[in-house]
């Protein structure tokens, strides 16, 4: 069967790509951007802007194809508050209509598509199961949920959407957000905490993520959403003070006030002079841990990587680039 990814040069996609085309698949890579992978070099690829409905339509989907969408704007760089809007919506939400309506128009029934977790806003209820209830804090978190609602209309449709909502994915090839908080361990600085730093925080690795979507793939594409996220994340204060000392670093873990730090980044988001996005630090001290077992009970899915050690390997992956070493092909951290 053919397998079409759209955002197939993006995170996700570079890991997807060589697993399908190891099953015996053909492989067409859609994106705005192709990257010299030598993964590439024996899959089609086929340039294409998701914001253009005839740029999704002249990838030529075909009645039989099984379609992903991983093409997304992200919470980096952070973005003023004026140009949330325009800056996530075209992708996030528009780009999915243009995919899902070329689909419709072909005949393809079935559809991968990445979402969020941050569909969810503050944490009513911890663990948190797909049945949460969903309240964005701000218009990635928006985008994204207006996609899953227009996933439910095509569903009334006869498609078939299986929905993912990952927790902050990391592995080679990007750090994000991750940078700052190396470039202070590395200056032996003090890493400020939101919080006390006793409540836990998840990561999702991209392979476990890449092996979900395959996953939903091979278990028929069922009608269902789910959670990814890492297995039994520890607290933030273990999480930093054990890449802390793998790093033989000074730097001391800071706790603050929750509610303070909270208002002060209110503030400075208010003023046009954000240092993170509200969907991030307004939840930084909370219980968010998903609960992942829908899909291990659905799809045969168990996520394999542990929080510590995909960002101990995302750590040597910014100091062999900082050192000008080529980095390890290992797990390491993105958005």
């Amino acid at each position: 069967m053919r397998q079409i990814i759209f955002g197939g040069d993006g995170f996700v996609g570079r890991h997807l790509a060589p697993k399908l085309q190891a099953d015996g698949h053909e492989v067409v890579v859609a994106d705005i951007v192709k990257s010299d992978l030598p993964s590439y070099r024996s899959v089609r690829f086929v340039h294409c802007d998701v914001t253009d409905p005839a740029s999704v339509e002249a990838v030529g989907i075909r009645a039989d194809d099984m379609v992903y969408n991983l093409s997304a704007k992200m919470l980096s760089p952070i973005q003023v508050r004026a140009k949330r809007h325009d800056f996530f919506y075209p992708v996030n939400y528009h780009g999915t209509e243009h995919i899902i309506q070329a689909m419709d128009r072909a005949g393809a029934p079935k559809l991968v598509h990445f979402t969020t977790d941050m569909i969810y806003g503050h944490t009513v209820v911890s663990p948190m199961t797909e049945d949460h209830p969903v309240a964005p804090l701000g218009e990635y978190g928006l985008s994204k949920w207006e996609t899953e609602k227009l996933a439910a209309q095509w569903r009334e449709r006869g498609m078939r959407i299986s929905l993912f909502r990952p927790r902050l994915i990391i592995g080679p090839g990007r750090l994000g957000i991750l940078e700052k908080l190396f470039k202070l361990i590395d200056l032996n600085l003090p890493v400020p905490m939101i919080g006390s730093g006793r409540n836990p925080y998840q990561f999702i690795s991209v392979f476990d993520c890449a092996e979900a979507a395959r996953a939903a793939f091979k278990a028929g594409v069922p009608n269902e959403a789910y959670n990814l996220g890492s297995l039994n994340p520890p607290p933030v204060r273990k999480l930093l003070g054990d890449l802390i000392r793998h790093a033989g670093s000074k730097s001391i873990l800071l706790p603050t006030p929750g509610w303070a730090v909270k208002r002060t980044l209110d503030l400075l988001d208010l003023v046009n002079m954000p240092i993170m996005d509200p969907e991030q630090y307004l939840i930084a001290d909370e219980m968010c841990v998903l609960d992942v077992s829908k899909g291990e009970r659905q799809l045969g899915w168990v996520p394999k990587y542990r929080d510590e050690d995909m960002l101990i390997a995302a750590y040597s992956e910014y100091r062999a680039k900082k050192d000008g070493r080529m980095p390890a092909a290992t797990h390491v951290p993105a958005e």
